[in-house]
């Protein structure tokens, strides 16, 4: 179950943060102004069993525990790749496939390190959200879409001023809604999903489609094709354009719906961000042409620690 952080947990120096993805597991001690003080990383075993990823993580949160600053830390607050379920403390994530409805919060629970510290759980997404909020490019705005695209597509939502994330934890899951109606199967069960055209292996898989291929010996990747595409190659060039059209797609159908003022993107795909984020722009003339749906589009500030601030965030009340 979700434990709420204490008023001794808002006053400690220093947050442990846990972020759970489906290309690498990660944990740091956060500062009350989210700096990253200290870090622990590994990657994600995401073809081997349920208990492989939990060990990977409890590695790196032990790997702190070991620190002397270990005995500043107030609180802990954990994100996942989604789906999640907050109220159970469970994780689905639809990439990491040995996850299902996996619990979480209780499996952490009993490592003696973390047992006592209250814990806050919540969406790899929401917890970039928190933190773009509290200390990132949505700062001062009371209605934001912040949208992670990486190994998966997730969002989160801040309305009215706070961040909003549902009964469960996944309002706001922008990554799995349909923006081709005759598009491919999703994992998610689901067809033509956001996530299927947008993610960084998505954006990879088309290029290579289009008959792109990466420098001779190397292993494909989202990075080569946003090599390929600002030397003009035109299915490098045609697989970031499809996916800042599904994007725009996308957010212009929140805008649309709730008003937002700015959509904030991060994620390991954002190391391209000079190809995508202009085209979004572009594209966004497009699907949202009714003024009240308009708002601007900018690059995250957290940049690769988004989830370990936001997850500090969230423990800290952000």
């Amino acid at each position: 179950m979700l434990r709420q952080p204490s008023a001794a947990s808002h006053a400690a120096p220093l947050t442990a943060a846990l972020d759970i993805g489906g290309t690498k597991i990660a944990a740091a001690l956060v500062t009350r102004e989210g700096a990253v003080a200290v870090r622990a990383q590994r990657p994600t075993p995401r073809t081997a069993d349920a208990e492989a990823v939990r060990a990977a993580a409890v590695d790196c949160l032990l790997e702190l525990a070991c620190r002397e600053e270990w005995r500043q830390v107030g609180a802990l607050g954990v994100c996942s790749a989604g789906p999640v379920d907050r109220v159970l403390g469970t994780a689905s994530p639809v990439n990491i496939p040995a996850w299902r409805e996996y619990p979480l919060l209780n499996e952490l629970s009993v490592v003696p390190e973390v047992s006592g510290l209250r814990t806050v759980f919540g969406g790899d997404a929401v917890a970039m959200t928190a933190g773009e909020h509290l200390f990132g490019a949505a700062r001062g705005h009371r209605n934001a879409l912040c949208m992670v695209v990486s190994t998966g597509v997730g969002a989160g939502l801040v309305l009215d001023g706070a961040v909003r994330s549902g009964r469960t934890g996944n309002a706001g899951h922008l990554g799995h809604v349909t923006v081709d109606l005759d598009g491919e199967v999703c994992p998610c069960g689901s067809s033509g999903c956001l996530e299927r055209i947008a993610s960084g292996e998505a954006i990879t898989r088309r290029a290579l489609t289009m008959g792109w291929l990466p420098p001779g010996g190397t292993t494909p990747s989202t990075a080569l094709v946003a090599e390929s595409a600002r030397r003009g190659h035109i299915a490098a060039l045609e697989a970031f354009d499809r996916a800042a059209r599904a994007l725009a797609a996308g957010i212009a159908g929140c805008a649309t719906l709730l008003e937002l003022e700015v959509a904030v993107l991060g994620g390991g795909v954002m190391h391209a961000s000079d190809l995508l984020i202009p085209r979004v722009r572009r594209h966004m003339r497009r699907y949202a042409p009714l003024p009240f749906a308009r708002l601007g589009i900018v690059g995250a500030e957290l940049g690769s620690d988004a989830g370990l601030v936001g997850a500090a965030a969230l423990a800290q009340g952000g």
